[in-house]
């Protein structure tokens, strides 16, 4: 179980990944995870897709470029630095299982493989080429905390958060590559970052989100990854739009369960109207947490 007053070191990793070329990919995720780690970070995110890169032009070449998990090359060169420095990596891939391919993100620690996100909702020509998820919102026990994932566009669905809180979270991993938004204001926040410190208020979970830089293929990224308390304010970032840049912070898990009781009367996930709505959502993975 979580030491409840133990201090954990995360880190978003904000990188611009070369499409195509996966193992120079792979190779610069593990050199900012190694200086992430040198630094005190413990649990450590990467950006959706940064094996491959994002922009497709066919289902043909994404197939080429996907890899099994947890067995592929990517997955073992993260597993091997991931024991090696002893933390827990959630990390965006191209993932082949037999004929389909997922958007998803490994779960990795420093004893292996732990398990696989696969994203639920898909953003714009992902629904092209990737299936959409299959596996659920696990939540993953680790002695720092309750770990759970999810990826980019499912950031919108309040459901997913939810869910992830119902079943105990504490921390939210999210690997994104977050682009422009037509319409708003360039001189403000990111709508998306807005997206996630509401969604950290709300459900009072911690939140690493990691998004991408660069542009490619004619598709610019906005960078601005941040890290959020289970208040909803940020505590590292947002980062800059442009640049390559690594935000690490030292969080309290056991603020996330405190957290949920507000005042003496309202507690968010209690407060719930199950009456009006199902208790799980549909899901069947209660936990008993609330």
């Amino acid at each position: 179980m979580a030491n409840p007053e133990a201090e954990v070191g995360v880190a978003a990793i904000q990188m611009e990944p070369r499409f195509g070329l996966t193992e120079d990919n792979v190779s610069l995720s593990i050199e900012r995870m190694e200086e992430a780690a040198a630094q005190g970070a413990q649990v450590i995110v990467l950006p959706e897709l940064c094996n491959t890169g994002y922009v497709f032009q066919s289902r043909s070449e994404a197939f080429g470029l996907a890899e099994p998990v947890p067995s592929g090359q990517s997955c073992l060169r993260w597993i091997e630095a991931a024991a090696r420095l002893g933390v827990y990596l959630v990390a965006g891939i191209t993932e082949r299982d037999g004929d389909k391919l997922f958007n998803s993100a490994v779960i990795i620690g420093p004893d292996g493989y732990m398990g696989t996100f696969r994203k639920l909702h898909l953003w714009g020509d992902e629904a092209l080429y990737f299936t959409p998820g299959d596996l659920g919102v696990p939540v993953f026990d680790t002695p720092l905390g309750r770990l759970s994932c999810h990826i980019c566009y499912d950031c919108w669905f309040p459901e997913v958060w939810r869910l992830q809180a119902l079943a105990g979270a504490e921390l939210i991993c999210v690997p994104t590559n977050w682009v422009p938004i037509p319409g708003q204001d360039p001189n403000r926040e990111a709508m998306a970052n807005i997206v996630v410190m509401g969604a950290a208020h709300c459900n009072s979970v911690f939140v690493v989100a990691a998004n991408r830089t660069g542009t490619e293929r004619g598709q610019p990224f906005i960078g601005q990854s941040v890290i959020v308390s289970q208040t909803g304010w940020p505590v590292a970032g947002p980062a800059s739009a442009e640049d390559e840049e690594t935000l690490i912070a030292r969080v309290n898990l056991a603020d996330a369960r405190r957290k949920r009781n507000w005042n003496d009367f309202n507690q968010p996930l209690r407060d719930r109207r199950t009456d009006v709505y199902d208790e799980m959502l549909g899901s069947d993975n209660a936990r008993g947490w609330v």
